[in-house]
């Protein structure tokens, strides 16, 4: 896994902005174990694409674990609202199953 985390790290010198490789590096780290690492490269994403979608739902289940249940609840809801933007009602539905299992 580590081989992973250098590739994607080396990528993303040449494009640190990049949304897809950050996403792709934070599940890296959530896979490893190292959730500040991961929370990190989630919160960026949310900084240069608030729109990148994917994010929410992983940085919401990853506050969830850390037990920052509010600010997960806060992600999930903000999540459901750029899903709803993208008309990309795949990702809102996700989101709100996992918001629904947390709030209720």
């Amino acid at each position: 896994m580590s081989d992973r985390i250098e590739k994607l790290k080396a990528f993303l010198k040449d494009a640190p902005a990049d949304c897809f490789l950050n996403h792709a590096l934070a599940l890296e780290y959530v896979k490893a174990g190292d959730e500040e690492n991961a929370k990190d490269h989630f919160d960026l994403n949310l900084v240069n694409d608030p729109g990148y979608v994917a994010t929410y739902y992983h940085l919401a289940k990853l506050l969830e674990r850390v037990g920052q249940r509010e600010q997960a609840i806060k992600i999930y809801e903000s999540g459901m609202v750029q899903a709803k933007a993208a008309k990309d009602m795949h990702s809102y539905s996700e989101l709100q199953s996992a918001y629904e299992d947390l709030v209720y």
